[in-house]
């Protein structure tokens, strides 16, 4: 108990997570309340409203409160539609590669030998190259679809949970207490989930953190490329490449979803830093 009390202390006094936290926290309650709120369509044209600039509260919340795009979207409306989409995907990549990195992690650490090398061989060539270069590589191949922009995203990012995984287990494994288990015949399977994997938890939930931000980012780049989420589906990316081409006409058609997909970035940077800093001082820098 007190061991919670002082983790949850050294959280508040975190400027990095309570910022991050409260950030992250609204822009995900306003991505589920999306679709109750919002009053516009955000996918169907109304030329009438073309690239018409923003109203902000002139006109109320019927208004184009961040002005239209050049179809005569509402711009809010996209941006927080398109933040369901980003979450969403975001999300499901980072649970799905951190689940498989944990998965291939343990089991390359606590045995080694052909397990090892296969998996961390193959890891140190994804990490070799660009992940953005090969997300795109992969989509290209696979097609632009949001299934596929998921299995590109854990493809990508499943090497840094699973190395990270990894370089634990081998400093746990050869601890007193995971010895103790084997001589009193505990199965390796119970022993890595039991005892090894509660003990690597702290640096994962960072990371993870980290990467939710990440995978965002590398979304609304393959949106922009158009080989990511595709028209008329909103997304950050495709509403800044929509607005390229009006950057001096009507900025703000970028700037909404520019702006957005920075804070969010930083937020969850902000939040991975202040979890890092609480969860294991050690790490502080």
């Amino acid at each position: 108990m007190k061991r919670k009390s002082q983790l949850f202390t050294r959280l508040k006094k975190s400027k990095f997570f309570v910022i991050g936290f409260i950030i992250s926290i609204l822009l995900i309650i306003l991505s589920i309340i999306a679709p109750f709120i919002v009053i516009h369509d955000p996918e169907l044209p109304d030329l009438d409203n073309t690239l018409n600039p923003p109203e902000y509260f002139s006109k109320g919340w019927s208004g184009n409160i961040l002005g239209a795009d050049n179809l005569g979207r509402d711009i809010l409306t996209r941006l927080l539609i398109g933040s369901r989409y980003s979450f969403i995907i975001a999300g499901t990549a980072v649970i799905s590669a951190i689940f498989l990195g944990i998965i291939i992690g343990l089991y390359a650490g606590y045995y080694g030998g052909w397990i090892d090398n296969l998996f961390m061989r193959l890891a140190d060539i994804q990490l070799s190259l660009p992940s953005l270069l090969l997300a795109i590589a992969i989509v290209a191949a696979l097609g632009p679809s949001i299934p596929n922009l998921i299995i590109v995203l854990i493809v990508t990012k499943w090497p840094v949970i699973a190395r990270l995984v990894r370089g634990n287990v081998l400093i746990i494994r050869e601890t007193e207490f995971v010895s103790a288990s084997r001589v009193l015949g505990a199965s390796d399977t119970w022993i890595m989930f039991s005892q090894i994997l509660p003990n690597i938890l702290t640096v994962i939930m960072v990371v993870a953190t980290q990467l939710v931000g990440h995978m965002i980012l590398i979304e609304a780049v393959l949106s922009f490329l158009g080989l990511g989420v595709q028209p008329p589906i909103p997304s950050w990316g495709i509403m800044i490449a929509d607005g390229r081409n009006y950057l001096i006409l009507a900025p703000w058609i970028v700037m909404a979803p520019g702006i957005a997909l920075m804070i969010t970035v930083i937020a969850f940077n902000f939040l991975g830093d202040g979890l890092r800093d609480a969860l294991d001082p050690k790490m502080k820098t």
